[in-house]
C-alpha cells in the first residue's frame, strides 16, 4: 500500500513540475529581440533572419496572417511569402513588391502601416533584399 501511495505522489509531483516548466517556457519573439539581432552580410536564412522579422512586424492577427490575411497576403509561412512572384521575385529584389512596401516606395502603401508596428529597420531591409537576391530560399 505504501509503495502505491508513494508512486502516486511521485507521479503527481512529476506532473506538477512538468506543468510549471512548460508554463514558464516562452519563445515569443518581441520587436526588441528582432531589432537587436544582427543581420549577416550574406547567406541569409529565411528561418533565422527573415521569418522573425515578418512574424513580429507583418504576420500577426489583423494583418498578414491566417485566418484572414489582409489583402489575401499571408506572410506567416515561407509558402505564403513566396506564393506570388510579384511579392517576392527570387533574385530580383528591385522587382519585389515586398521590398517596395518596406522601403515605402511612392505609389506603394508603406508597410507596416504607421501606428501598427515598428518599421522595418534599414539593416532588416538590407537583409530582406539580400535574401531575395540570394534566391529567396527556404533555409
Amino acid at each position: 500500500m505504501n509503495i502505491l501511495v508513494n508512486k502516486n505522489i511521485l507521479r503527481f509531483l512529476v506532473l506538477i513540475t512538468l506543468s510549471i516548466v512548460l508554463i514558464s517556457c516562452d519563445d515569443t519573439l518581441t520587436v526588441e529581440d528582432v531589432d537587436s539581432k544582427p543581420m549577416p552580410q550574406s547567406n541569409i536564412s529565411f528561418a533565422e533572419n527573415i521569418y522573425p522579422i515578418l512574424q513580429v512586424k507583418c504576420a500577426f492577427s489583423g494583418c498578414h496572417a491566417q485566418p484572414n490575411p489582409s489583402k489575401g497576403l499571408d506572410l506567416s509561412t515561407y509558402t505564403g511569402v513566396t506564393a506570388d512572384p510579384r511579392i517576392v521575385f527570387p533574385r530580383e529584389p528591385d522587382h519585389s513588391i515586398l521590398v517596395f512596401t518596406i522601403e515605402a516606395i511612392p505609389s506603394y502603401p508603406p508597410m507596416p502601416p504607421v501606428g501598427y508596428a515598428k518599421p522595418v529597420t534599414n539593416e532588416q531591409i538590407r537583409g530582406i533584399r539580400k535574401w531575395i537576391e540570394e534566391g529567396a530560399l527556404n533555409n
